[in-house]
């Protein structure tokens, strides 16, 4: 079986931990972009792309997001299929039109969160699943069209809108990642060291039934190049955000698997993402 090719958009600011667990959970070949860093894909050849956490907001004024966001943009109106994590779901519902805002709170930890049950890239994890999650913006309103697909008592955990998928929570974190980022955190003295205690190897088994949504979703991009997959996209993600929320049957991109050149983080420092 020919191996996918994923593009991943690193907005973590050279995190190190981003690049080890991406590079871990994602059974595929990766070329990885420091988006932060103004690297983005000069191309759309890729099966597939990944958008990591950040320790930015999607809102802010910073030169990197608004080129990212054009960039993501135009890729799925190429047909690539997308999946978010955190940041990265927050900024793909921002480029299809949904509303990010600051919830006025902040999750962390691990906690509970349930599915509707009815997604496919959910598919082996239990209707309610325990993820470690990090953030204090949600995605307060889904853009036109999209489908929720999970939610816990903070926000909004999860939405589908044709081949672009994000997810609010971490599947990818290791134990080393929770307890560097809560560390690190402003929490009160009471709140780390309540969220340092969670940091158990029980908690964390129990959290990696989460990590399946990585298999899921490259089985659906696998199917995306096979020309089996439901990929109901819109027209263009500029017609979503002026208001236009009908959606077409596209044929989903297939794409060479020709390398390319990267940018690996591998010895970046040790900035933290959310």
């Amino acid at each position: 079986m020919t191996q996918l090719r994923i593009a991943v958009l690193n907005a973590s600011h050279r995190d190190a931990n981003t690049t080890r667990n991406f590079r871990r959970e994602l059974d595929a070949s990766v070329a990885e972009f420091d988006v932060t860093g103004g690297h983005l894909p000069g191309d759309f050849e890729y099966d597939a792309a990944v958008v990591t956490g950040s320790r930015s907001s999607v809102y802010w004024d910073e030169d990197w997001i608004p080129a990212t966001k054009n960039w993501v943009a135009d890729a799925i109106d190429h047909g690539l299929p997308f999946l978010g994590i955190c940041w990265g779901h927050q900024l793909l519902a921002d480029v299809l039109g949904g509303t990010v805002e600051d919830m006025g709170v902040y999750e962390i930890g691990y906690n509970e969160i349930e599915h509707t049950g009815d997604c496919r890239l959910f598919d082996g994890i239990s209707r309610r699943f325990t993820a470690f999650a990090t953030h204090s913006d949600e995605v307060s309103e889904l853009p036109p069209g999209a489908k929720p697909l999970a939610e816990n008592e903070y926000s909004n955990h999860g939405f589908r809108k044709g081949s672009v998928f994000g997810v609010q929570f971490h599947p990818e974190y290791d134990q080393r990642t929770a307890r560097e980022l809560t560390e690190e955190k402003e929490l009160t003295d009471e709140r780390r060291e309540s969220v340092l205690a969670e940091i158990t190897d029980e908690n964390y088994e129990r959290a990696c039934e989460a990590k399946q949504v990585f298999d899921n979703y490259l089985e659906y991009v696998r199917e995306v190049r096979s020309g089996a997959a439901d990929t109901a996209v819109p027209s263009s993600v500029h017609d979503s955000e002026a208001g236009n929320e009908d959606e077409s049957e596209a044929e989903p991109q297939r794409v060479e698997t020709n390398e390319t050149s990267t940018d690996a983080l591998l010895d970046s420092p040790t900035a933290k993402t959310d």
